[in-house]
């Protein structure tokens, strides 16, 4: 991990401190299953560290400015503010209806930010990292991005394209520039230092590739548009759009009062969480700026893959956007937070399909986690008056259940660290394997009969090995595993990983109510596609 990201940093007030953020998500279109997937992996995280006892600060929010915007809303013959108060309260819905943990959400348009971008842009002004020029070259809208001759690609009828296929535009204007080109060795030297500041490596060794082939500066600034953040002392400027966007990360943190409870306790970030197309803004322009203006770099920059639909990059051309809100009415929320994680190893392109999230659904969730807490807890109720069974001493078998249970964090840890999430998905779904065994073979139905004492003990196990479980799989599945832990009478209090282990343990003759079942089979409506 870099620095200081497998403990956390002692803040203000004691305690290890965590904090995360997505990327601020642009306004200029509608929310769709990228923008959900990102947030969905920072909650997830977030949830895990709070569970294992740190102060987190998770933050997710809108990206407002820029030019692409300003024409969006004069496409909806809009005033810029009013387009981007709508379409911002569409990602903010978004979240809500995902369930994500958010501490903050922030706006690019809020006066915090405007005076944490001038700050920043002081602060770079006055160490020399800004001159003013005049910028002649290639730019995409779409992108908000400059691209080099070099870099471009040829589109139909010889039209020149930005590698990632967006439209440019030559453009010629008074500019201020960053000093970008100064900070090339020692972006290398960092990445050096930190050799895990960019993840997964593949990604890494891209931005490596990409500074290691020369860095000219960066313009930073656009006269022939107004929509942005002003220039200090030069209003006939805005700031480039990637400068004010990143920006946001500090202005969460209390920037530019480095002083504040705030900034000390969470800054430098513990994680960027973003999509593989923005690495380079993140893991070149934004250490750069921070580090010329005298502030740390984040700890770590985290770019995951993009998902296709059916093997079908995904387009409004093509017209099969994912909507997350479609996924969520017809799968469930827990459900789609499942496959998500669990589909794709974290950090690859992955694909959706139908005939996919219905196969977890039905095989990990109903078939192995929702059968084995059903069949369990039922037997409890049936056999054991209805409360947690009065347990005899472990054998071997029991003791090598327990035991897999109680290591599940120690082994879930450096796999959320290194956000590997279907990893760690895949680890605590062995031990929903190996409870599922031990079921069969120690059959406690047949138990019941010939050794009721034994089958208290064996059914005793079962639940405290789904309480363990219950526990660890709540960053992933939170509704769905409150029900489970309040099926087993676990207080709201006591479902941290430090209640994990033998001093949490299930106290015989506590009360349990009816079980229900937490995860129905998937059943395809009719007509539909399975």
């Amino acid at each position: 991990m870099a620095k200081g990201q497998d403990t956390g940093e002692e803040g203000v007030g004691g305690g290890r401190s965590f904090y995360i953020t997505t990327p601020i998500y642009y306004v200029n279109d509608v929310p769709h299953i990228g923008h959900a997937y990102t947030t969905l992996s920072c909650d997830v995280l977030a949830r895990f560290k709070r569970l294992d006892g740190f102060d987190v600060h998770f933050l997710t929010g809108t990206d407002e400015h820029g030019q692409k915007v300003e024409k969006a809303s004069q496409v909806a013959g809009m005033t810029p503010q009013d387009f981007v108060d709508k379409v911002s309260a569409n990602f903010r819905d978004l979240v809500a209806a995902m369930n994500a943990s958010n501490d903050d959400f922030i706006r690019t348009t809020e006066t915090r930010h405007t005076e944490a971008c001038q700050a920043l842009w002081r602060e770079l002004a006055a160490r020399g990292e800004i001159y003013l020029g005049s910028y002649s070259g290639w730019y995409a809208v779409r992108d908000e991005a400059y691209y080099a001759e070099s870099e471009l690609i040829d589109g139909p009828a010889g039209k020149k394209l930005a590698p990632t296929g967006a439209e440019v535009e030559w453009v010629e204007e008074p500019s201020y520039f960053f000093k970008l080109s100064a900070w090339q060795d020692r972006l290398l030297a960092y990445y050096e230092a930190n050799p895990d500041f960019i993840g997964p490596d593949s990604r890494r060794n891209e931005v490596v590739s990409f500074v290691k082939g020369g860095l000219l500066d960066l313009s930073v600034s656009r006269t022939s548009f107004n929509w942005g953040v002003p220039v200090p002392d030069d209003p006939a400027h805005v700031m480039y759009v990637w400068i004010d966007a990143l920006t946001n990360y500090i202005t969460a943190a209390g920037y530019p009062d480095t002083d504040s409870a705030l900034y000390r306790r969470f800054w430098p970030a513990d994680l960027h969480m973003i999509g593989k197309d923005i690495i380079r803004f993140h893991a070149v322009y934004w250490p750069a700026f921070l580090m010329a203006a005298g502030l740390e770099p984040p700890k770590r920059v985290y770019a995951h893959g993009w998902w296709t639909n059916e093997g079908q990059k995904i387009s409004k051309s093509l017209g099969n956007i994912i909507d997350p809100y479609d996924l969520f009415a017809r799968y469930g929320l827990d459900q789609t937070r499942y496959f998500l994680m669990r589909e794709v190893p974290f950090g690859n392109d992955g694909d959706f399909s139908p005939r996919a999230i219905a196969n977890r659904i039905n095989g990990d969730l109903a078939n192995d986690l929702g059968n084995l807490a059903q069949r369990v807890l039922s037997m409890i109720g049936k056999n054991c008056g209805a409360a947690v069974p009065q347990r005899g001493p472990f054998s071997p078998e029991d003791e090598a259940l327990l035991s897999s249970a109680h290591g599940l964090l120690d082994a879930a840890r450096p796999l959320f660290d290194s956000q590997a999430f279907h990893k760690a998905l895949e680890t605590i779904w062995a031990v929903i394997g190996d409870a599922n065994r031990y079921v069969d073979a120690q059959a406690p139905w047949t138990l019941r009969k010939t050794d009721p004492d034994r089958m208290a003990t064996v059914l005793y196990a079962l639940a405290e090995t789904i309480r363990h479980l219950a526990i660890l799989i709540q960053p992933f599945m939170p509704e769905s595993c409150a029900k489970l832990l309040d099926q087993l009478a676990v207080e709201e209090g006591a479902r941290g990983f430090a209640d994990l282990g033998a001093n949490g343990a299930l106290r015989p003759g506590t009360a349990l109510p009816k079980p229900e079942g937490v995860f129905p089979r998937y059943v395809e409506e009719e007509g539909g596609e399975g």
